[in-house]
């Protein structure tokens, strides 16, 4: 990647026209249609005016110091608001809340122009969903205008929905498959998988993340009643990760894994946004169609954990597999936290640090390896119990990162055999292009690809 690469990230260009929701549409609101499109309080207002800042700035989320993967603290409110509007979506490396929900979609739309009309649907109801507001009243003869899980007024509840494109949306529809990012696939099953196909890949994913799992529940159920037309459920998994207090002195640790090991103790740092740039989103110095510049790719992996084999296997074995202490998270060769370093170099036979030892087969910490680096944003999660009368619990993993290729898949390749493939097991997942931001009220998620789409020979008319 260039330098002027990294210092020139793009915002989604092209003007969009206003126009009226689906919703206006259907039932005439055009007041009840405004409170939906404007939230309350102003909020759209105040989001329009620092929409021109976040796009100077390629940032669609403010982190507030936190890092992606930190415990919740437990400080937020139901009135937390992430802005919507920026050259990246919200969702990548905003601080992870306390509970998330990926879903998995078929698109029924076939044609350029119903394709377009679901973004435009889609970012309508994520843009309100995200700022809050009144829910209109409408006749009682019709169905209500909202479920009522969360009651007459949305609170925002620091909510990010982030959508993202699966490969087989661009394959299944010859107009579209010019564009596809150029690492976009199929998630391929890798040794250790046993990938159920019911709860893998899918046209289209949207992760949802918020304080309280209400309101990703009331997120979904919302997009899934407002786009029928358009999308299919294919899949969903919902998660969660405990709250934490911050340490005395302010700092926070990273939130542990149903396994009782710290998770993202090495991510990058999400507040540095010249790495975030180099390791997250993609830009003119990648090998990518321009239209997808400001976007990332998505890794989504449900890894079940066999907890009760887990749970009678002796903590110095356990550490050993994972390559650190559990209590502290320190690294076994030496240091008292999460965030001290390894030194692999002075261990060159693995004698501290086993060298099949997750941590170090994941990343060897070489200058080589520096270019593998992805961004974790997990949840755990708890389905119940399984048909053998087993514990059906495990991560719902999501990484996010420019290159897929570099990424997420050659690190998955080193990891290929390791001792943990004895207490876990992938079973579902997928492979998703993140779309990039939308720069401020006249876009529309999608646009530079509709755009892009629509200037091909290929469209067809």
């Amino acid at each position: 990647m260039t330098e002027d690469g990294k210092k020139n990230r793009r915002a989604v260009q092209g003007g969009g026209c206003p126009y009226a929701s689906r919703r206006e549409m259907l039932f005439g609101l055009a007041g009840a249609g405004g409170a939906l499109a404007l939230g309350a309080g102003g909020a759209f207002a105040k989001d329009a005016k620092q929409a021109e800042v976040e796009v100077k700035t390629g940032r669609a989320d403010s982190t507030s110091g936190r890092q992606v993967a930190d415990a919740p603290s437990g400080s937020g409110n139901t009135k937390d608001r992430v802005p919507f509007y920026g050259a990246h979506q919200a969702g990548v490396i905003t601080p992870r809340p306390a509970t998330g929900i990926v879903a998995s979609f078929d698109v029924v739309a076939r044609k350029p122009e119903e394709l377009e009309q679901m973004f435009r649907e889609l970012t309508d109801r994520i843009a309100f969903l995200t700022q809050g507001g009144k829910v209109p009243q409408l006749d009682p003869k019709l169905p209500p205008a909202d479920s009522g899980v969360l009651g007459p007024v949305i609170e925002p509840d620091n909510l990010t929905i982030t959508v993202g494109l699966g490969d087989s949306l661009f394959e299944n529809r010859p107009w579209l498959k010019p564009l596809k990012p150029k690492q976009l696939q199929r998630m391929p099953e890798f040794p250790n998988d046993a990938l159920d196909a019911e709860r893998s890949h899918g046209d289209l994913s949207i992760q949802f993340s918020a304080n309280l799992m209400d309101t990703n529940i009331h997120a979904l159920r919302d997009i899934v009643k407002n786009l029928p037309e358009y999308l299919v459920m294919r899949w969903m998994q919902e998660g969660d990760v405990p709250v934490i207090p911050p340490k005395p002195d302010g700092s926070s640790e990273s939130a542990r894994n149903f396994l009782g090991f710290h998770d993202g103790s090495a991510n990058p740092d999400s507040n540095d946004a010249e790495l975030m740039e180099e390791v997250v989103w993609v830009d003119e110095g990648d090998d990518e169609p321009e239209w997808a510049y400001g976007g990332t790719y998505q890794a989504v992996r449900i890894i079940r954990n066999f907890v009760e084999r887990w749970d009678r296997t002796p903590l110095r074995e356990q550490e050993r597999i994972f390559g650190r202490k559990k209590n502290s998270g320190a690294p076994l060769d030496g240091g008292t936290t999460e965030s001290d370093v390894p030194d692999y170099a002075a261990d060159p036979e693995g004698k501290l640090t086993p060298l099949d030892a997750h941590i170090r087969l994941a990343n060897p910490r070489t200058p080589e390896s520096d270019e593998n680096l992805i961004l974790r944003r997990p949840f755990n999660y708890s389905n119940g119990v399984t048909k053998s009368g087993q514990l059906d619990q495990g991560l719902l993993f999501i990484a996010y990162q420019a290159d897929l290729e570099k990424g997420f898949i050659t690190v998955q390749r080193r990891l290929d055999g390791e001792p943990l493939e004895e207490y876990i097991k992938p079973v579902g997942g997928g492979f998703f292009y993140v779309l990039p931001g939308v720069p401020g009220p006249e876009n529309y998620l999608g646009q530079s690809l509709i755009e892009a789409a629509k200037k091909s020979d290929d469209t067809p008319t």
